[in-house]
């Protein structure tokens, strides 16, 4: 064993290595950091933050609630909300301001809940409104409402588990074991670290309803009795099947929701009384200022807000003559009075984030309530077991009460009472630690009577729970007991109402777009400009890239539909109007990035169209040609984009957009020409149609270049020209070179 002394020049080396090393940098692959340094954070976020439970909340509600719940604010008086954050901040150490915010939402002043957890006395701000402030935590009053009765119900009773505060001073339960499906009866919004969760409320009877008649039936068909979600501020929701279907099967949809309104005759204006969750009062007034300002709504002549006590109110003056119902139709579309609730019911289930449906959410939520009633009435058959236990050592002193008294009586040592009972009785400790602290006044044999009459009914009370323990389906029973007697006490009329695809009035969506002439430019690179034909007139020469050129130039309307057909064989639409005027000194719009096309996809013509009448004609390389109706790629519904625009079984050469027929000229790789008549082709109204041989080719020819045939172009090109497809066509030198051709 080496001395302290010769140990000691070994330690200091190794502190001078450390020092040595100290500031150098150490190379970490930057997965490693991130794995390392992030992940933690992401988890922590996910698992103890931002994502609700099955219970229906999220760490920070179940704190604030369970901290109002021991302050015994289920019965009383209000108290200054003040009281409560300060209280919370024992378990939620997060400050002040965060803590009061998670108030104001559960408070039924917010109008947030189809249910409030929070009784509120004071200026909460509303859900509905963006600039609505509410009023400073030592203004306003709080206690619980009484649904929260069903979120603490026996949660002393061991039904949940409990865990430290974040100090280790105090215990928090980690789930409420709530009696309902509050996952689903209240609105849950929560964005973690790469997901989200987005849960809209149910109304609670539909709910429970649902709950029950899934207990009894698991092939019961959710639709028939959860007739859909039901939002806080009404409305109307679109009643879309399909849609809710997927979403109760899947936890993922969207559900379109309208503003409800009114129309005063006397004062010529529509009163908006209920919106959709997803905008605010303000964001509405805003929208419509700007369509009127840009123009594109001129029937209003003034809009106000008045809400007041009695809730919302939106005021629009209409002009005399307007219909409001059309006006509202065009405010739908224009304007968050019509918006998109998207759903994503994301939910924790055992520190495990997953998007289920509701049928999954509502299974998940019973095998919760299973476990919550299980540890109920074993806690409760526990201590009945206790006080049998001791009520059976107290019948055995019956036998003989005098004789218990002499044996304390006549025990020289206090602490041998105790076992002197056990001996003299056949007693255990505990019974006969509870036989010795009975007060002398109940020592008489009526006290001791009625106590053993306990006995009988501890007996069958035992065996009952037992049973239940042992049965799970008396376990079902209680929990759709406690779902009938929540919607006995705490149901609520419907608030969101439907409306029909049938409801929706089909309008002319034209008519808000400005109709100008305009000139449209379109180039070989994929670049796209709308120029007004007074800023062309003034401006000089066009900005393209370079070694770009323009491909087309037409004169059209800014009503005009457009079609870029791509190297892809896919046609993207669009509208002159989607794009800005612009000037001739500018690049303009690329398309593949305007109009988000595939990677590496191009485009490669733009065809202009304002009622669909013309033909496409496709060139392809192995001497085809295909005449397919511009009809063919008009859609009802507003696609951007269609596949199979055109055959991809040969390279296409060219494109034409043509009003009537046309004279097209082909030229071959080997120098042959020839030019025919499209009155030679037949439309094909399959868009993808492989087309008939125009120009018969020999091995190695393919067609090279087309044109269409201009008046100046005639007399060039006159002999040319064919009776009948297919032919070779003629050698044309004199061709070779496409740009002497007067287009």
């Amino acid at each position: 064993m080496p001395s302290k002394k010769q140990q000691e020049p070994k330690r200091k080396s190794s502190i001078n290595a450390e020092i040595e090393d100290s500031g150098v940098v150490v190379e970490q692959k930057i997965t490693s950091t991130l794995e390392e340094n992030y992940m933690p954070y992401a988890m922590s976020v996910i698992v103890s933050r931002a994502l609700p439970e099955i219970d229906g909340f999220k760490p920070s509600h179940r704190k604030l609630l369970y901290t109002m719940y021991k302050m015994g604010l289920l019965s009383g008086q209000r108290t200054k909300s003040a009281n409560v954050v300060g209280q919370t901040m024992r378990l939620n150490p997060h400050g002040d301001g965060p803590i009061y915010e998670t108030l104001v939402r559960l408070s039924k002043g917010n109008e947030s809940l189809l249910h409030p957890y929070v009784d509120s006395k004071g200026n909460f701000g509303k859900a509905y409104s963006r600039d609505m402030a509410y009023a400073a935590s030592r203004y306003t009053e709080v206690k619980l409402a009484p649904i929260c009765n069903e979120l603490f119900r026996d949660i002393d009773k061991d039904t949940v588990d409990f865990v430290p505060n974040y100090d280790n001073t105090m215990t928090e339960p980690t789930l409420f074991p709530t009696t309902f499906p509050s996952v689903l009866v209240n609105s849950n919004v929560g964005i973690a670290v790469s997901m989200a969760s987005n849960v809209c409320s149910f109304n609670l009877k539909e709910v429970c309803e649902t709950c029950i008649a899934l207990i009894k039936n698991p092939n019961h068909d959710a639709i028939s009795t959860l007739k859909g979600p039901d939002f806080p501020g009404g409305g109307y929701m679109l009643y879309d099947e399909d849609e809710l279907r997927r979403i109760y099967n899947t936890g993922r949809g969207s559900i379109k929701v309208r503003a409800r309104y009114g129309f005063d005759k006397n004062a010529n204006c529509i009163e908006i009384t209920e919106i959709p969750p997803t905008t605010t009062v303000e964001a509405i007034m805003d929208k419509i200022v700007e369509l009127i300002k840009a123009g594109k709504i001129r029937e209003i002549s003034y809009i106000r807000d008045e809400t007041d006590l009695q809730g919302l109110k939106l005021a629009i003056d209409i002009k005399r003559g307007i219909d409001p119902d059309k006006l509202m139709q065009k405010l739908y579309r224009l304007t968050p009075l019509q918006d998109v609730y998207s759903c994503n019911f994301n939910i924790l289930i055992g520190g495990t984030p997953r998007v289920m449906g509701v049928y999954e959410i509502l299974n998940e939520w019973t095998a919760f309530r299973q476990e919550c009633i299980k540890r109920r009435v074993y806690f409760d058959l526990s201590k009945k077991k206790e006080k049998l236990h001791l009520l059976k050592g107290l019948k055995k002193i019956l036998l003989d009460i005098d004789k218990a008294i002499k044996v304390v009586r006549e025990t020289e040592e206090e602490s041998e009472v105790v076992s002197n009972l056990m001996v003299e009785f056949g007693i255990d400790e505990v019974q006969a630690e509870y036989v010795a602290e009975i007060k002398l006044r109940h020592l008489n044999r009526e006290y001791i009577l009625n106590r053993i009459n306990e006995i009988e009914q501890l007996e069958k009370d035992i065996a009952e729970m037992q049973e239940i323990l042992s049965d799970e389906k008396k376990i079902k029973k209680i929990i759709i007991d406690e779902l009938n007697e929540v919607i006995k006490k705490y149901q609520q009329p419907r608030r969101t109402k439907f409306f029909y695809a049938s409801d929706i009035e089909e309008e002319d969506t034209e008519d808000d777009v400005p109709d100008y002439p305009v000139n449209l430019f379109f180039t070989r690179s994929g670049y796209f400009k709308k120029i007004t034909p007074q800023s062309l007139r003034m401006s000089g020469e066009q900005k393209l890239k370079e070694g770009d050129a323009i491909e087309l130039s037409i004169e059209a309307s800014n009503k005009s539909e457009l079609l870029f057909f791509t190297d892809k064989c896919q046609v993207y639409k669009s509208k002159a109007s989607a794009f800005d005027d612009t000037k001739a000194s500018l690049m303009g719009d690329y398309i593949p990035a305007k109009l988000g096309f595939d990677e590496g996809e191009n485009a490669i013509a733009m065809a202009v169209t304002s009622d669909y009448g013309e033909h496409v004609l496709f060139v392809f390389e192995n001497g085809k040609a295909a005449k397919v109706p511009l009809s063919s790629y008009e859609t009802k519904t507003n696609r951007k984009k269609l596949s199979n625009a055109y055959s991809s079984s040969s390279k296409l050469v060219k494109l034409f957009v043509i009003k009537e027929n046309a004279e097209i000229l082909l030229i071959s790789s080997k120098g042959k020409a020839l030019v025919f008549n499209t009155g030679m082709l037949l439309p094909k109204a399959a868009r993808d149609t492989i087309g008939v041989s125009v120009m018969s080719l020999k091995k190695g020819d393919k067609v090279e270049n087309a044109f269409e045939v201009s008046g100046e172009m005639e007399e060039q090109v006159e002999k040319y020209k064919v009776k009948n497809i297919p032919a070779a066509g003629i050698a044309a030198k004199e061709l070779e070179d496409p740009n002497q051709l007067k287009f």
